[in-house]
């Protein structure tokens, strides 16, 4: 999708966001605007005017800047999600079944096709916002947890994003240190894949859109390739096994083995759910929900599925196929690059593209946590998003390098603990819609006016009581809950479960106790 010229280039603000006339009647007073010294200025206009670079941050699009409606248009919103998702970082997820928790391939697949299926959902439901109010997903919350409580999973999300950047650094890295036999070593990839994330996220929406519509392609391919030349090694008949005393997992063990991949599968689609609005602020305002779910949730679960079966496939090898368990030992990377053995150069190519594909994921995670200084308060809207862009990327480039040994502790501990708050937020948004906003309208112009949007005070206390649901329910290697003990005999992880439980119950009366005492 094309997008129109900002009409937040001012001559005066590094990227302040003003509120437009027609909204002047329902928004409260906006910060005035510091002053910016005249060569910043003039240095900062002719970097928002170079040719598709989107100087807009979060201020509400409106109805008469958005796009006409295009079949090839709504096409864009499963390809946008099939393209960021279809991944080595997702296909890494897949490996964890086997080899992490001791799942057979049947139990592997079947618990992450059922936590895809749960975790797109949420995420789908949450990018139906998108377009019928023209604002961020942050800025949405708002209206669902009140101004001042919907900066912390604003927080969280940045946290978030950052995490999987960093991920898709290190395995970009393993592999193309892989592909080149060690010569390079994983710090120069980590490099290749954050500054090539950086040059798209920092012109934004419109070359990242175009973007993410054709990369799918050449990751398709390379994957189908993986199959055809790793696929006689994948071993569909591997049973769950306790890892540790190689003897069958049976009863409890193996149903909290299960639960705890079910959960983790879950964790990763639906962590997308703060940002899944992002991307459709540009659609038309009548953008039926329907069409927002049906078309995000197809592009989430055919991606993670695909790459989730191939990452199953591949752990199920390496317990009959010894040059893949070496390969394992040395990092996820030379793994999936293992899988190309015996195609030469050409396979090593296929790692190659394999690699890049990590920046499909990495562009819309860094685009979104940008977008979060600015969402934090006015001081990080006085900041353009570019500049941000450039904070986000450093920061992750910075860890990946600091954790490129660790992966699969950052991914097992990581991505399970950022499940625990994008799904207690859901939670929340999913009650407050059903139960109290029900068949009523959104004054979506007052995305900035503290006295129309709701306290939060229901939402803080359920979301702060959901994360204490979550600690008891937790089980990593760090900390394991007391609830977490229990499940199985030997302890699984229901942080997400027990979390969303917690916040579900206490925001109900809450919510009616704040609406009656204060009347929004």
């Amino acid at each position: 999708m094309d997008h129109p010229l900002d009409i937040e280039k001012s001559p005066g603000t590094l990227n302040v966001s003003s509120r437009s006339t027609s909204e002047e009647n329902v928004a409260s007073e906006p910060a005035p605007p510091l002053p910016i010294p005249p060569k910043l200025r003039t240095w900062n206009q002719r970097i928002e005017n170079l040719a598709g670079l989107e100087a807009r941050g979060i201020k509400r699009v409106l109805p008469e800047e958005r796009h006409a409606a295009s079949g090839s248009a709504y096409a864009q919103m499963a390809m946008l999600w099939f393209s960021a998702n279809i991944s080595a970082n997702n296909l890494a997820v897949g490996l964890l079944g086997p080899l992490l928790f001791g799942l057979g391939f049947i139990d592997s697949a079947m618990c992450a096709f059922g936590g895809i299926l749960v975790g797109s959902a949420a995420t789908a439901y949450m990018s139906i916002w998108g377009a019928p109010s023209g604002n961020r997903t942050m800025i949405v919350l708002r209206y669902f947890m009140g101004y001042w409580p919907a900066k912390l999973p604003c927080l969280l999300n940045m946290i978030l994003m950052i995490g999987y950047g960093t991920i898709d650094c290190i395995i970009g890295g393993q592999i193309l240190s892989a592909v080149s036999g060690g010569s390079m070593s994983i710090v120069v990839g980590i490099v290749i894949v954050a500054l090539i994330s950086w040059v798209i996220a920092v012109f934004g929406m419109a070359i990242f859109q175009k973007y993410e519509r054709y990369a799918w392609a050449p990751q398709l391919f390379v994957l189908l390739i993986l199959i055809g030349s790793a696929g006689r090694s994948f071993n569909a008949s591997l049973q769950s096994t306790d890892l540790l005393t190689g003897e069958p997992l049976t009863g409890g063990p193996l149903t909290a083995a299960r639960l705890s991949f079910f959960s983790l599968q879950l964790s990763v689609p639906v962590s997308w759910s703060a940002a899944s609005s992002d991307f459709y602020v540009y659609y038309p305002e009548n953008t039926r929900p329907w069409k927002s779910f049906s078309l995000t949730m197809i592009g989430l679960t055919l991606s993670f599925m695909f790459v989730n079966l191939i990452g199953i496939g591949l752990a199920s090898g390496t317990f009959a196929n010894p040059a893949w368990l070496e390969a394992d030992g040395i990092s996820s990377g030379a793994l999936i690059l293992a899988g190309y053995d015996g195609l030469g150069r050409f396979g090593k190519f296929c790692g190659v593209i394999v690699a890049l594909g990590l920046i499909n994921n990495n562009v819309p995670g860094t685009y979104a946590s940008a977008l979060g200084f600015q969402v934090l308060g006015r001081y990080g809207k006085m900041v353009a998003r570019y500049l941000w862009v450039c904070v986000i990327v450093l920061i992750y480039f910075v860890c990946a390098v600091a954790g490129r040994n660790n992966l699969f502790d950052i991914l097992s501990n990581f991505v399970a603990l950022m499940g625990y708050w994008t799904m207690i937020m859901v939670a929340i948004v999913l009650e407050e819609h059903v139960i109290f906003r029900r068949g009523k309208v959104f004054d979506w112009a007052a995305w900035e006016d503290k006295k129309v949007l709701p306290l939060g005070i229901a939402a803080m206390v359920a979301f702060l009581l959901g994360w204490v649901g979550a600690i008891i329910g937790m089980y990593q290697h760090w900390y394991v809950g007391p609830v977490a003990i229990k499940v199985g005999g030997v302890g699984a992880d229901i942080g997400v479960w027990v979390g969303c439980a917690f916040a579900m119950v206490v925001f109900v009366p809450l919510r009616w106790w704040e609406l009656k005492r204060y009347g929004r």
